[in-house]
């Protein structure tokens, strides 16, 4: 364990003061990558049949806690605002619709904006890694090779970190967009179907 800590610690010191910003990115990125995969897992797991949750929207009853996928989500948000009115509530579905959508994507775009950012970071560290090349040749000449090697490994350890970074990051970024968009397709079919029962409520037909 220690010589792993040492390992780490020696590569981070390589990388120079542009490692910090690099571990701090890195960090908040997958804790937010984290946190979402728990949520859409959750928001795909105890879900009801559709018919079920149509019954509840239709009866104005919460779903029981033991649903708690997407489904029972939308029905939560419906039964909440719904006016009793089927004209009126026609609309309401469409508010929740959006609702539930949004959260999806809560954190999506601050996950693609992190793992954007490490690659230029990365970029810095490059930049100032070779401006210490640079000073060590302005002073040394190009005959002490110690004190080159420092400012190359500088550039070549913040670049190196940055990509890896960002490629798992924009891959988990979209991977977690697939599946938002997976959860709005279902939200939108029973979105649909609770449209059509309530059409059927206001022509007077008795479904259900």
């Amino acid at each position: 364990m220690m010589a792993s800590w040492r390992t780490i610690e020696d590569y981070l010191s390589t990388g120079g003061i542009i490692m910090w910003p690099l571990v701090a990115v890195s960090l908040l990125m997958w804790a937010l990558i984290i946190q979402r995969l728990l949520c859409l897992k959750g928001l795909y797991d105890h879900n009801m049949a559709e018919a079920q949750a149509i019954d509840y929207a239709r009866r104005g009853v919460l779903p029981p806690a033991e649903y708690a996928g997407i489904t029972s989500r939308l029905v939560s948000e419906f039964v909440s605002r719904k006016s009793g009115y089927p004209q009126l509530d026609g609309h309401v579905v469409d508010e929740a619709l959006l609702t539930v959508a949004a959260r999806l994507e809560r954190g999506l775009t601050l996950i693609g904006v992190l793992a954007a950012i490490a690659p230029l970071l990365g970029l810095l560290g490059t930049v100032v890694g070779m401006i210490t090349t640079f000073d060590s040749i302005a002073l040394f000449g190009t005959g002490n090779a110690r004190a080159m090697a420092g400012g190359i490994s500088e550039a070549l350890v913040t670049t190196q970190t940055g990509l890896l970074i960002a490629i798992p990051g924009l891959y988990m970024r979209n991977f977690l967009q697939r599946r938002a968009e997976n959860l709005k397709q279902r939200l939108s079919s029973l979105g649909l179907c609770l449209k059509r029962e309530l059409s059927r409520e206001l022509s007077g037909e008795s479904v259900l």
